[in-house]
């Protein structure tokens, strides 16, 4: 299996998922959900060790900085909302980062699990080149702050439109700050779904989480 193969058989993969999810708009058909299945059931089926599969993989994995920053143009347009509701939407986010770290602390503990997963959940809900510095600078495990980072982001993508549904949350800003804070770039992506605006709203909370949650959890792993 070269690189090339291993480009191309994954962003097939994904095109197919999004024709199916196109097809079968549910949030369990997700593609970023079924791609991931699929290429875990084809490693473990074919004995494909991941380090050889993320020689290839990588490079799409690299596309991930530039990808977050092309969400600039959408944050750009939506500026105008953006400054008239920048107290509710800074204060919401802060509020997101400090219950989420709580709720981790306070669960882990309770669930006894060991230092280094705990100081490894803290950055769960920051995209993942920020998750991962953070967690390697705090002896968390980058490869499980990864992990972790992608569980939050799916969980979100999938349950972030239930809960709109449910509790009938409508605006613009609540449905972009909730999800942007609490599950990163997959969940931004689910919020492409429903227009510009909300797609801003997600942008810009995804972004200062990353920011705030880079002085933030270094401060919460003292607490471990």
């Amino acid at each position: 299996m070269d690189i090339i193969s291993i480009i191309l058989g994954t962003i097939l993969i994904y095109y197919f998922m999004a024709l199916l999810y196109k097809r079968f708009p549910s949030p369990f058909f997700s593609p970023m959900l079924t791609t991931t299945i699929i290429i875990i059931i084809l490693l473990s089926s074919f004995s494909i060790p991941y380090d050889l599969y993320m020689s290839g993989a990588k490079w799409i994995d690299e596309m991930l900085g530039p990808a977050i920053v092309s969400l600039a143009y959408p944050l750009y347009m939506q500026r105008g909302i953006i400054k008239k509701y920048k107290f509710p939407i800074i204060t919401s986010i802060v509020v997101a980062m400090f219950s989420g770290l709580i709720s981790i602390i306070l669960f882990a503990k309770l669930l006894r699990l060991d230092d280094e997963l705990i100081l490894s959940l803290l950055s769960k809900s920051i995209t993942t080149p920020v998750a991962m510095q953070i967690s390697q600078s705090i002896d968390g495990n980058p490869a499980l702050t990864a992990v972790f980072v992608l569980v939050a982001g799916l969980t979100g993508s999938l349950l972030g439109p239930f809960i709109f549904k449910i509790c009938h949350i409508e605006k613009a800003i609540s449905r972009g700050v909730s999800i942007g804070s609490a599950s990163h770039g997959i969940g931004v992506a689910k919020l492409s779904e429903y227009g510009e605006q909300v797609l801003s709203m997600g942008s810009v909370s995804m972004t200062l989480s990353a920011v705030l949650g880079a002085f933030i959890c270094p401060l919460f792993a003292l607490l471990i």
